[in-house]
């Protein structure tokens, strides 16, 4: 049995993430003790879910500068040269290169860019199910911001470890 007809509901066609009911939001490490959180208020992607599943694929894109730690200096500074530099780096983006089951989760291969910096990740996601015409999907991923030449070198202040959480629901388009 495919892992396709395990699921109920399942809707093949592509779908666009409805941003009212998606969030995409990231943790690190402050000063080795606590932990600063914060979110992207501008994002999109586009699901395709084939006829098997594990053909499926995912774009999505990040406007970086939409970044919200609840400090606007904060915010200002990871947008800066410093972090982001979301002036010459816009966006960070996702594309899949393949799909994998892992037990009741899947693995979700891509390369993510960020500051111009390309590199593999793995999203751990679980398919929260199919209705009418939604899609709904939690994934998660850890990447080393140094390994995108994010922020100062070390962990000292903010830690190397980002963990990234995505909570989303998109629409089948018409």
């Amino acid at each position: 049995m495919t892992a396709t007809a395990q699921i109920p509901g399942y809707t093949t066609g592509t779908w666009d993430i409805d941003p009212v009911h998606s969030d995409v939001t990231f943790s690190v490490r402050h000063m080795g003790v606590g932990k600063s959180r914060g979110r992207f208020g501008a994002f999109s992607a586009e699901i395709v879910t084939a006829e098997d599943l594990l053909q499926s694929s995912v774009h999505a894109t990040i406007d970086v500068s939409s970044i919200d730690t609840r400090n606007a200096d904060r915010d200002a500074h990871v947008r800066s040269a410093d972090f982001f530099d979301a002036e010459q780096f816009p966006t960070a983006i996702f594309r899949s290169t393949g799909i994998r089951q892992n037990g009741e989760d899947y693995l979700i291969d891509g390369e993510f860019t960020l500051k111009g910096v390309t590199k593999p990740v793995t999203l751990t996601a679980e398919l929260n199910g199919f209705s009418d015409n939604l899609l709904g999907i939690s994934a998660t991923t850890t990447i080393n911001r140094s390994d995108f030449g994010v922020g100062p070198a070390g962990g000292a202040v903010v830690g190397e470890k980002i963990a990234i959480t995505l909570d989303i629901e998109a629409q089948l388009r018409s």
